[in-house]
């Protein structure tokens, strides 16, 4: 296990390389000034120049990568000039208020669509099964952050039942009662789709594993069936989805770039899209390199943990 564990984790190093290699690449294609958004478009060509040598945007593109690539390596992503504080103390304090919402997300998810993948396919061919494949259809369908919308609309505008936007009320909130009447809507909205596609997986796994002999086996021998389907049949294709699962987990950090904005969630992805449209340049690589990075990091332990579940599995 440590073997495969240390060979998973060099094998990881250069996709993460990768990583910073295309966001910064894209970063440096957007078009504008970073200079020019900072001092504003009356600035004079001397202070801009000044800048752009602080900055370090005078130097060519792959010194300025190296540059930046060092400062990583050293835990510095440098400061964002809007907020004025250094950049990796915004990106962790937001992405925690992220991995809520995506961890609330996950779980949801995990737990319908593997529900509903188990019943589906003990039920093959019944109205449940096909209840079930019409609904993880319209929600593998459904972009998130349209349905996050229809749902402020229902339960917060006209139910009134949960809060429109935020983490916590502005008067009289702050407590988890007031985190999970927050978290409900955007964390539903997310789900959905990671459920489907869980659901689906799920199934065509079930379904896999309970044509095998042993089951049959198990059957024959007057085993409860609710046995067999969770204790030999899920046991085995467990195996199977937990990289399914660690793929999705890696969505729906992804995906709460949507439902952030949608929710006024105070994460990583409205931090994104206010850096993006003030053009914080230093801001914008460094959320976008962690997300990435936690995405990597996401199916290394999955892969981890499926190799722990099935030690004949190899890299």
């Amino acid at each position: 296990m440590t073997r495969y564990a240390l060979r998973r984790l060099l094998m990881t190093l250069p996709v993460l390389l990768g990583l910073s290699v295309i966001v910064f690449m894209i970063m440096s294609l957007i078009p504008g000034d970073p200079a020019m958004a900072i001092l504003g478009s009356y600035a004079t060509p001397e202070n801009l120049a000044r800048l752009r040598a602080d900055l370090g945007l005078d130097l060519p593109l792959p010194q300025q990568y190296l540059v930046w690539l060092g400062n990583i390596v050293q835990g510095d992503l440098g400061r964002s000039f809007t907020l004025n504080r250094p950049v990796l103390d915004e990106v962790m304090e937001r992405f925690s208020a992220t991995l809520i919402l995506a961890g609330t997300s996950l779980v949801i998810c995990t737990l319908v669509g593997v529900a509903a993948g188990i019943i589906s396919a003990i039920r093959q061919y019944g109205w449940a099964d096909r209840i079930i494949t019409l609904l993880v259809l319209v929600g593998i369908s459904v972009p998130a952050f349209w349905l996050g919308m229809l749902m402020i609309m229902l339960f917060a505008v006209e139910l009134r039942w949960f809060p429109v936007s935020g983490m916590y009320s502005i008067y009289g909130g702050g407590g988890l009662t007031d985190l999970l009447r927050h978290l409900a809507l955007p964390s539903i909205a997310l789900a959905v789709v990671a459920a489907g596609v869980i659901a689906r997986l799920t199934r065509s796994n079930m379904l896999e594993v309970m044509r095998q002999d042993y089951i049959r086996t198990a059957r024959a021998k007057g085993l409860d069936e609710s046995r067999v389907v969770l204790r030999h049949a899920f046991k085995v294709a467990l195996v199977n989805l937990i990289p399914v699962i660690g793929v999705q987990a890696g969505f729906v950090i992804g995906g709460a770039v949507y439902i952030e904005t949608v929710f006024q969630w105070p994460g990583i992805g409205r931090m994104l899209v206010n850096a993006i449209s003030t053009r914080d340049i230093l801001l914008v690589q460094g959320g976008v390199l962690v997300v990435a990075a936690s995405y990597v990091l996401f199916n290394l332990c999955a892969d981890l943990l499926q190799h722990w579940l099935d030690p004949r599995i190899k890299a």
